[in-house]
């Protein structure tokens, strides 16, 4: 039976601008009637005439409303004239593993649904971005050009009689107008756990952790926060790795995450915190919502800075087989400490300092200038993919590990003694006022670029002179395509190399927050804390921001 198509009257919503990754609401907003649809539409008409007969990939993080947004994009497409949907069973697929899927089949993109690291459940949040044919996020243009036909949307195109089974692998055929539309559901692992076997050694791995003879194994905890990650820790930690089921956590994923807010960090993974300096593990690992970042401990909660995993892990690609001679060059987002850009240096490599978002590093990945790249929020990725990857990530630390055969401390701390440490915290002030956080931005702008600023002395309660030497808002030139992107964040520059960052963060649904960036290098000092180190450079930016005034926070609500 012919399912027919229905063009459905519409009026444009306020706001359905794309953010750092996608649109990101309260769950309450797309189920408003057409918002969700409004969207979605947007997306497919922005994909032009490439969208007929073409093949999409479909599927989400598995939070709440997930399933009923990825059948409706499914009756969305095949109204649109897209060929075929691949979706993965019950909506679920990690964002890395829709980058491979799109890669691996040469897909015109995909559709992700997922609000990453924000909390899930019917008041909490949700989200939907867009995939190019690269695999990676959708870059400024397209991102624009969305938003731009959402703000004069005046129909969407849906086939309403299309029953769509996706909690089944299988295909299933339809004919819509006279034409073939196919739904293939799949196991959302397979594709994902396939290019990992092709980068890492399985073998070694598993004799890492297993032990053999007179060596014990290397003894992991991995936490998925009830995010997509848990089907893909189970296949490749517990069955193909020889990990025990004791040894990963929260691996069922859940609508709202066990109620629990899914970002790996030290404030909402405290759980996986608190075992590991309690346990006897020698690595531990968490991962977002939708497995595409990560956080990784050593033994007795040893904390490793997203900034310094980069660094070491660019520092130790030969440990990775598949990598061994294959670097042409690194990337780190721009609030991301240079730890890297020493690496680059000693080895003789470019470093590429981009703004915050995933999507700058792509086009130096599909020119071949990186191979490796990374944020200071918790995302590792190479160019396998273009997506920061959180289970690619712990495999390169256990590659790492199983070539030195060291523990994780003992590998950072010859990195330090090596290249000396940049110490590097972020205050996050999540949820603040939108309104006076642009003023007190634009007060700060207007300090901090006037010429009077530069050389501007600030003295430590150590004693230690700052001084002024650079202030600016950070403007891109991507050097591939030449486009520019202005206005990324301020830096404020010392002359001795430290320095603070401020910016608000474009992946929060409501609100606005403020994230302020602190660094200092130590070429001596290199195993003391953090927050002592970096306390007196923290008040000098909060006090110059005037962050508590304007706030009204006295204290931030995560500190990394």
């Amino acid at each position: 039976m012919s399912q027919e198509v229905v063009s459905v009257k519409t009026e444009p919503f306020d706001g359905q601008k794309p953010g750092t990754s996608g649109l990101r609401k309260n769950v309450s907003v797309f189920q408003q009637k057409h918002y969700t649809e409004n969207f979605v539409q947007s997306i497919l008409s922005c994909i032009g005439p490439r969208i007929k007969d073409c093949t999409l990939v479909v599927g989400g993080d598995g939070r709440f409303f997930c399933k009923p947004a990825a059948e409706t994009i499914i009756r969305m497409c095949a109204a649109n004239g897209v060929g075929k949907v691949i979706v993965g069973k019950d909506a679920i697929f990690s964002t890395p593993a829709i980058s491979v899927v799109i890669r691996k089949y040469n897909l015109v993109g995909g559709i992700i649904l997922t609000a990453s690291h924000n909390p899930g459940g019917p008041n909490a949040d949700f989200g939907i971005k867009f995939n190019t044919s690269n695999g990676g996020p959708a870059p400024d243009d397209v991102t624009n050009s969305i938003f731009e036909f959402s703000k004069s949307i005046s129909e969407y195109f849906i086939v309403p009689g299309l029953s769509v089974d996706i909690s089944t692998v299988g295909v299933q055929n339809f004919d819509v107008s006279g034409r073939k539309f196919v739904v293939e559901v799949v196991d959302p692992v397979t594709d994902y756990v396939a290019l990992m076997k092709e980068l890492f050694d399985f073998d070694a791995l598993k004799d890492l952790i297993k032990g053999n003879g007179e060596k014990s194994g290397f003894k992991i905890l991995i936490d998925s926060l009830s995010g997509v990650t848990g089907p893909y820790v189970q296949r490749i930690f517990v069955d193909l790795l020889g990990a025990s089921p004791d040894n990963v956590r929260n691996v069922i994923p859940l609508e709202d995450f066990g109620g629990k807010h899914p970002d790996p960090n030290l404030t909402y993974a405290a759980d996986l915190v608190n075992a590991m300096k309690e346990g006897d593990y020698n690595l531990g690992a968490a991962f977002d919502g939708d497995g595409d970042r990560n956080m990784i401990l050593g033994s007795k909660g040893f904390f490793v800075n997203p900034s310094d995993s980069l660094a070491v892990l660019a520092d130790n690609l030969e440990c990775i087989p598949s990598y061994k001679n294959k670097v042409t060059g690194y990337a780190r987002s721009m609030p991301t400490s240079a730890a890297l850009d020493r690496v680059g240096e000693s080895r003789k490599i470019k470093v590429y300092e981009t703004p915050t978002g995933w999507k700058y590093f792509g086009n130096l990945m599909d020119a071949e200038k990186i191979t490796i790249c990374g944020e200071e929020s918790f995302g590792t990725g190479s160019n396998h993919i273009r997506e920061k990857d959180g289970i690619w990530a712990v495999l390169a630390w256990l590659s790492v590990v199983s070539s030195h055969q060291s523990s994780l401390e003992d590998i950072f701390k010859k990195h330090w003694e090596k290249y000396g440490r940049n110490y590097f915290t972020r205050y996050d002030y999540e949820n603040c006022d939108a309104d006076k956080c642009r003023q007190m931005l634009e007060e700060f702008e207007s300090k901090v670029l006037s010429s009077s600023f530069i050389g501007k002395k600030y003295q430590s309660s150590s004693g230690k002179t700052y001084v002024v030497k650079l202030a600016d808002n950070f403007n891109y030139a991507d050097p591939v395509d030449g486009s520019i992107a202005s206005k990324q964040g301020f830096r404020i520059i010392f002359e001795d190399g430290s320095r603070y960052v401020v910016r608000l963060s474009g992946t929060g649904s409501s609100g606005a927050t403020v994230r302020v960036y602190v660094e200092s290098y130590e070429s001596s000092q290199i195993l003391e804390d953090p927050q002592v180190m970096l306390g007196s450079l923290v008040n000098i930016a909060l006090e110059t921001l005037r962050l508590r005034e304007y706030t009204g926070r006295e204290e931030p609500t995560v500190i990394t």
